[in-house]
């Protein structure tokens, strides 16, 4: 059964705006209405380890990847959007923990980057299916990650796309805030080595932080977790003294054991990173992305596609070489 949720808005109202974080749009905290974060039964490692038990890196992927609270990511390969968001919700739901979903389908997404390029086929249709996403979520407990990347993603956009983008992402955080009342969204902000702490503050606020429970960090990254936390901080203090306010950041510590080299598609050398918890420098340290799961065609992944499960690269990422 869920744990009782406790009424806070009367000690929250009364802490000074200036000191305080700017309230979420939703009244429930989801981590005290769940007893523990969602592993997922169907990841892509679950999937390989089942189908292969007698290889002989199935025993460390298993107990290293595959039973670690990972998010599941939503796109045009999940169908009807509502009934996805709706069963995996669910299913969470049913044994009281809290899952990790990451909507992953706005129009012309990943556009400079061009690896995982794809999305809605317009704004509307965007619109509808976001929509949608939230409805299946309903009133379960669950987080959110919205749009990986979308912000950092400007470099080869025009002033009207950004501005049309910011709309998006606006007008799917109203859709949260509407119809999924204890779902705690984190409007993606790349990562702190993509555009510096002002200028990710400012894209925040304009595509409606405010709306938002948080921002996310190092989604499907290498960076380590502190340089995430001194980042996360940097943009805080920005939105701070712009704007009058802050909000809780998580970190993808997924693939950030080692730190990056650098490179940010499929490098080699890298490591798991703590596993999903609360707390660790950010409000949580969340494994977002699979730890062996590609990039794309680059890197070790070479011949992948992007999603791909690839049990060396994984085996490899749970020792670091």
């Amino acid at each position: 059964m869920r744990r009782t949720l406790l009424a806070l808005a009367a000690a929250v109202s009364a802490v000074p705006l200036a000191l305080a974080a700017a309230p979420s749009a939703h009244a429930a905290d989801p981590t005290t209405l769940t007893n523990g974060f969602y592993v997922d039964p169907d990841s892509s490692a679950k999937r390989w380890v089942a189908a292969n038990p007698g290889d002989g890196r199935a025993a460390a992927i298993g107990a290293s990847i595959a039973n670690t609270p990972t998010a599941r990511w939503f796109g045009s390969w999940s169908g009807t959007i509502g009934t996805a968001t709706g069963a995996y919700a669910g299913a969470a739901d049913g044994v009281d923990k809290l899952p990790i979903l990451v909507a992953y389908n706005i129009y012309h997404r990943d556009y400079c980057g061009g690896h995982s390029s794809g999305g809605a086929a317009s704004p509307s249709a965007y619109a509808d299916w976001i929509a949608q996403f939230a409805g299946g979520i309903g009133n379960r407990p669950a987080l959110v990650i919205l749009e990986p990347d979308s912000l950092g993603d400007y470099g080869c956009m025009t002033q009207a796309q950004i501005d049309e983008r910011e709309g998006m992402l606006s007008g799917a955080l109203a859709q949260f805030s509407r119809q999924a009342p204890n779902t705690w969204v984190y409007m993606d902000a790349g990562n702190p080595r993509w555009a510096n702490a002002a200028t990710m503050a400012r894209r925040l606020h304009e595509a409606g932080l405010r709306q938002a429970h948080g921002f996310s960090l190092n989604i499907s990254n290498y960076i380590p977790t502190a340089e995430n936390t001194t980042y996360g901080n940097a943009v805080n203090r920005e939105l701070s003294s712009r704007y009058g306010y802050t909000k809780p950041f998580v970190v993808d510590t997924s693939r950030n054991g080692n730190g990056t080299d650098g490179q940010w598609c499929n490098p080699a050398g890298r490591r798991i990173g703590t596993p999903t918890r609360l707390g660790g420098g950010a409000e949580m340290l969340l494994w977002v992305k699979v730890p062996g799961e590609s990039d794309g065609n680059c890197g070790v992944g070479q011949g992948s596609t992007a999603g791909q499960f690839l049990p060396e690269v994984a085996y490899k990422m749970i020792y670091g070489y």
